[in-house]
């Protein structure tokens, strides 16, 4: 089969796409548990940029060569003898384990308890672009924060593809939510269920008297200290973007050496939050199949379509969507996908 893979890690953005190579390799075995797809779409994420530039090493390392691809969607063409629910021909979408990465690929074997059914109604370029986004956003409303019907979050620059999925999940748990980003995706959002939707251009969400219990963050370190300034005392900064910490290191049950090194790198962050009564927290979303059928039924409750780009990748012009992806020569206008 033929599957888009690093031999090695590259710094620089334009030199790690360069080195993507799409290569015959072994149809993957499958064991006792798992199942093997045949892929028809998989979505090309800011993650595959940190893949093949070594900037996610310290959480996970890969061995080389390495089939990149974290979001998949496909038919399941055989299942390991101790799978039960799973039968070839299923119409199947699963965010890859964080070890195992492989959805660029013709096939790809994975967990059954990685994989779940896709939405009815929806095809594979839609299927494919929910599990990391809708999975991060259950992981960090029903793990992380422990968020409770009647408190609120402020998603700053959530109009992109995390907000769309974000948003929905947010109300089905009872939140209010407020969202800050471009103009022409406020019908969309507040559509979705956005209890408030703040230009970003006009009005600045720290000016405005945004005052939650939860930020959910997608811009990165430079926006702290302002999300900071709208939490709540005991509120939590939860950062998709930020640096991880102790806790994420405690949570992934990582490494005495590992929790060391990532204590030291967040406790900067973890400090200033303290210092106002307020917690910071860092994730890394993880499969899980049971959790993504719980968002196919709010996805499929609230008909939540994701924004696709309309460009027609193929699996030799991974290059080109990895450009793409990094705003090299021109910006997505929605998740990117690789049909196959």
């Amino acid at each position: 089969m033929r599957a888009a893979q690093i031999n090695r890690y590259e710094k620089d953005v334009a030199k790690a796409i360069a080195g993507v190579e799409v290569n015959e390799i072994p149809e993957p075995s499958i064991g006792d548990r798992d199942i093997l797809i045949r892929v028809k779409a998989a979505a090309v994420n800011p993650l595959e940029l940190l893949v093949v530039t070594g900037a996610v090493k310290l959480i996970q390392d890969y061995p080389m060569p390495v089939t990149l691809g974290n979001e998949v969607a496909g038919v399941v063409e055989r299942v390991g003898d101790a799978v039960r629910g799973f039968q070839p021909g299923d119409r199947v979408y699963a965010r890859t384990p964080i070890d195992h990465p492989g959805a660029l690929a013709e096939f790809v074997a994975l967990p059954a308890d990685a994989v779940a059914p896709m939405p009815e109604g929806y095809d594979f370029d839609e299927a494919a672009t929910i599990p990391l986004t809708g999975l991060t956003a259950w992981q960090a409303f029903t793990e992380i924060l422990d968020a409770k019907p009647g408190q609120s979050v402020l998603i700053p620059g959530g109009s992109g593809s995390f907000g769309r999925v974000a948003v929905p999940i947010a109300k089905s748990l009872g939140l209010d939510v407020t969202v800050t980003g471009n103009e022409r995706s406020r019908d969309e959002i507040l559509a979705l269920g956005a209890d408030r939707y703040l230009d970003y251009r006009a009005e600045n969400y720290w000016q405005a008297g945004v005052s939650v219990d939860y930020v959910i963050d997608a811009l990165g370190p430079a926006e702290f200290d302002r999300e900071l300034s709208v939490l709540k005392p005991g509120g939590t900064l939860l950062s998709l973007r930020g640096v991880p910490n102790k806790a994420f290191a405690e949570r992934m049950r990582m490494p005495f050496l590992k929790r060391a090194l990532f204590s030291l790198a967040g406790s900067k962050l973890d400090k200033k939050a303290q210092a106002q009564g307020k917690r910071y927290e860092f994730i890394f979303v993880r499969a899980d199949g049971e959790q993504l059928r719980h968002v196919t039924d709010i996805v499929k409750e609230r008909d939540v379509r994701p924004s696709i780009d309309p460009h027609m990748f193929r699996l030799d012009d991974i290059q080109a969507a990895l450009k793409l992806v990094a705003g090299m020569g021109g910006r997505a206008s929605g998740k990117v996908v690789v049909r196959f």
